[in-house]
């Protein structure tokens, strides 16, 4: 019998942050590395080590070790060091698509520029797989991926090999580690090892290898040091085993020789997150929604407004900050690795994570407001019109629907133009008199403070308004002008607009659509239950019973012409901590204040709850209510198109049984949106970072936020055993109870008929405004926290419209539009979720050439069906520019 082989791939997972801090991580980092540095040049018998396919470790060992760039390079260059094709190990099911390509665009460029990326698709510890990433994988020209949590035994055909497919039919070669990463990490050949513990993993690998003779052994852990002796425990294993032959090895030799040595066809297709083998953690999506919002916020501020704003003024003759743009997306994977986007880290951790969300907002928004003020001053210029405001349109479709808009006036009426002459409709929203403040004027007898005169801050909605194709338009403001259309508040009980009535009636309300009269009673009620769970999981307390609102109040109904508002308060009585709820002590008071908005031109309903949670150990959820009665799939956006999810799980009969490492719980993760869609009805919710979904009999589940106080707990009643995380010692997590104000904010779009995938993508980037606005103007310079220091103007003169480039195909819709990574040119991302394949009707002066995600040529001017592809505009039609 010939021996099986065994490929012994040394490595370490090194998690960025957990714990510990990110400061904890990168002074062992450099002790770590230079040791192994050290290492592999002094002993050529040690193949290879793999450091967790992450450029990050690169960057920051050469911040504090720059002296040894070159010998890193060259261990890199020689495949004895392997390093990407990620920037971090990021979370595949908590962040935006465009934040996974950008970390792999990243960790490819940096690795390759280092000598070698590592041409695998490593997924060692993340919660889940997206079902996008065999497509983004091929995108960057990576053939293979190897992962450990997401799959079911009985996907695989007795091979831990198999072919792993995306909804676009893109394909990688795959390998599932089913011990996971460290079933190696003491490798060594002590009898007591050898035939105690090594021989049966080998015999249970075997087990799941029918058909190759290759055998694969992690050999690491989290932040392990290089085993120097494993060269050694190599040849010694060889002598005393008549059964196997060791080698040491790596992941790109593995695959390689294993699928050329073999074929597997098994195919599995699209989202992976089964709990048999491994923790998926699912409901790890609502813990920490202060992080995952500030996320949300952060993502969709430089994807979808600064970079779109940045290449427009790069076309107009601005400079693309993009050294600013690496260092905040660097930033921002920091936040994307698993634990930190998962937010189940130590407080200290978490503080570090927030305060990197903030820093990064605030370097957005006063980048933005370099970049408008810039270009708004060569606008007046050209139109020698002092009062003016600039609307952008950050999406290369044309906009045409409501402008929400902050105006500063020196009194209460308005009156807006286009820069046509045409009066544009305009309501008030909310109006404030500011107090001008002081200023110092320097004379001859000193200084003096004088007296400014106050002004008027409004928040404005103009209906009907067009603006180019990735591109402004002007507006002229008057002041003392205007129909001075406030919303304010009237005796009703309803709201509506020509889509919807929202309607309060006996203490509930009530949603009808209007063109199919379908109408939900009582469509929102909020539960809350025990959470006996940590910061990984939600647990169930045994023998709790879920507490639901009740009736309400009618706090206020407002009204204007485009703009209607309906404000209710619920109470409900809680239990304080996990102690009093087991007494049946429910005596504090937990209100939540909801206000619905409905807006002219808009096909959504707009929903936002504010409370402030006193109550520990728990977890609140808000349930919608859809026309959908008996629903068996529920549906959401991943990536590039819809996902369909089973309302029910099958496996929630007898996981226990069967030893599955947690409850296959039907709870999964929103993207954009999620809901039921059939022929006679429909209801998608839009969310702002609420990442969360269940479907309670005919409502969607959207839990708002998680509070517990423990980092790791042992035996939770969906997650039986040990606790996940640190196991030797309990982290408490105060910061994890998120106790005080917060804000909740979602869209529903409800039908009497099945919405299609570009009405659910249309609604979701207009719900999520892909524009920006810019007054010219003195009267405040704090709102936009730049406008009070002097800047350079590079452009005299703009003209009062311009627009880039236009995309004409209401099928497609856009995930990116940014500069190039190694030019000046513009590179355009588009996706089209439905089932047919589409054209690209883009129009540009500039030469057009489809590229991968590498932005190198490659690929037609076409969008397969539930697929995406990337366009390179070269600047001045120069061809020679894309190589």
């Amino acid at each position: 019998m010939s021996k099986k082989r065994v490929y012994v791939v040394p490595h370490s997972h090194w998690d960025r942050e957990w714990y510990f801090t990110i400061e904890d991580s990168n002074l062992l980092l450099a002790e770590n590395l230079d040791h192994l540095i050290r290492i592999l040049e002094e002993n050529s018998e040690y193949h290879g080590y793999i450091f967790d396919a992450q450029v990050s470790v690169v960057d920051e060992y050469l911040k504090v070790r720059p002296m040894n760039v070159e010998r890193l390079r060259q261990l890199i260059k020689s495949k004895r060091l392997f390093v990407g094709p990620w920037y971090t190990q990021a979370d595949s099911l908590l962040v935006d698509k465009e934040s996974l390509i950008r970390n792999l665009l990243y960790g490819v460029k940096g690795a390759k520029e280092m000598g070698h990326s590592m041409n695998i698709g490593y997924l060692p510890d993340i919660f889940g797989q997206n079902q996008y990433l065999p497509s983004i994988f091929k995108g960057f020209g990576i053939t293979n991926a190897i992962l450990q949590r997401g799959i079911y035994k009985d996907e695989l055909d007795g091979n831990t090999n198999f072919l792993w497919s995306s909804p676009d039919g893109s394909q990688v070669r795959a390998n599932v580690i089913p011990l996971g990463y460290g079933p190696g990490k003491f490798l060594n050949a002590e009898n007591e090892f050898h035939y105690g513990r090594l021989q049966p993993m080998l015999k249970k690998l075997e087990k799941v290898n029918q058909d190759s003779d290759n055998l694969l052994l992690p050999a690491g852990g989290d932040q392990v040091l290089v085993r120097e002796h494993f060269p050694q425990t190599i040849k010694q294993l060889n002598e005393k085993d008549d059964r196997y032959e060791y080698i040491l090895s790596d992941y790109e030799t593995f695959m390689n020789e294993t699928w050329e040595a073999a074929s597997f066809s098994n195919t599995i297709e699209g989202e992976l997150i089964g709990t048999e083998g491994s923790r998926i953690h699912n409901t790890i999506g609502s813990q920490r929604y202060d992080i995952k919002k500030l996320n949300d916020e952060a993502e969709h501020k430089i994807i979808h407004q600064l970079e779109p704003l940045a290449s427009i003024g790069l076309r107009v003759g601005l400079r693309y900050p993009q050294e600013w743009l690496d260092l905040m997306w660097k930033e921002l994977f920091d936040v994307h690795a698993h634990d930190s986007i998962g937010g189940c880290n130590s407080d200290d951790t978490n503080q570090d994570i927030v305060q990197r969300l903030v820093k990064v907002k605030r370097q957005t928004d006063g980048l933005m407001n370099l970049l408008k003020k810039q270009i708004t001053e060569a606008v007046r210029n050209e139109v020698n019109d002092p009062d003016i405001a600039l609307i952008f349109n950050t999406s290369p479709k044309p906009y045409n629907g409501g402008i929400k808009a902050v105006f500063f006036t020196n009194s209460p009426g308005i009156g807006i133009h286009s820069i046509d002459g045409e009066a544009l409709k305009c309501s008030i929203m909310k109006q404030d008199y500011l107090s001008g403040g002081k200023k110092i004027v320097v004379t001859a007898e000193g200084d003096q403070e004088v007296e400014i005169p106050g002004y008027y801050r409004s928040e404005v909605y103009i209906p009907h308004s067009e603006v180019p194709a990735l591109g402004y338009t002007t507006w002229k403001l008057v002041t003392g002008q205007g129909n001075n259309d406030i919303l304010s508040s009237r005796p009703d009980h309803s709201i509506g607009n020509r889509h919807y009535v929202v309607e309060w009636s006996n203490g509930s309300l009530s949603l009808t659509e209007r063109a199919s009269n379908t109408t939900i009673e009582d469509f929102i009620q909020f539960e809350d239950t025990a959470d006996a769970g940590d910061s990984y999981d939600y647990s169930p307390l045994p023998g709790d019973q879920p507490v639901f609102s009740k009736e309400g109040e009618l706090l206020s109904v407002d009204h204007s012409h485009s703009v209607h508002r309906l404000t209710v308060r619920h109470t409900i009585l809680l239990p304080i901590d996990l102690s009093a709820r087991k007494q049946g002590q429910a005596d504090q008071p937990l209100s939540i204040t909801t206000v619905i908005e409905l807006r002219e031109d808009e096909e959504f309903i707009r929903v936002k709850h504010t409370l402030n949670n006193t109550v520990r150990d728990h977890r609140f959820r808000v349930l919608v209510k859809t026309p959908v009665t008996n629903p068996i799939w529920s549906y959401g956006d991943q990536g590039y198109s819809l996902i369909q999810r089973p309302v029910v799980s099958e496996r929630m009969v007898n996981w226990r049984e069967l030893g599955y490492k947690e409850a296959p719980v039907p709870i999964y993760k929103v993207e954009q949106f999620a809901g039921l869609l059939s022929e006679r009805g429909s209801l998608a919710a839009f969310t702002k970072g609420i990442k969360e979904y269940e479907i309670v009999k005919s409502s969607i589940a959207l839990t708002l936020f998680r509070s517990v106080g423990l980092l790791g707990r042992d035996d939770l009643m969906w997650r039986p055993g040990r606790a996940s995380g640190i196991n030797n010692k309990v982290v408490t997590t105060p910061d994890a109870q998120m106790q005080g104000e917060m804000t909740f904010e979602y869209a529903l779009q409800l039908s009497g008929s099945e919405l299609r995938a570009e009405e659910l993508f249309e609604s979701a980037d207009r719900y999520k405004e892909r524009y920006v606005t810019y007054q010219h103007q003195q009267l405040n310079t704090f709102e936009e926290r730049l406008d009070r220091f002097e800047i350079p103007y590079p452009i005299n003169k703009l003209p009062a419209k311009l627009s880039i480039t236009g995309l004409y195909e209401d099928g497609l819709f856009v995930s990116t539009v940014k500069k190039a990574h190694d030019n000046d040119d513009l590179i355009i991302r588009v996706y089209n979720p439905t089932e047919v394949k589409r054209a690209l009707d883009l129009s540009s002066s500039d030469h057009l050439v489809a590229v991968n995600l590498k932005e190198e040529a490659e690929g037609e001017l076409v969008v397969e069906a539930k697929s995406f592809q990337t366009i390179r505009l070269c600047a001045g039609g120069n061809k020679n520019e894309v190589n």
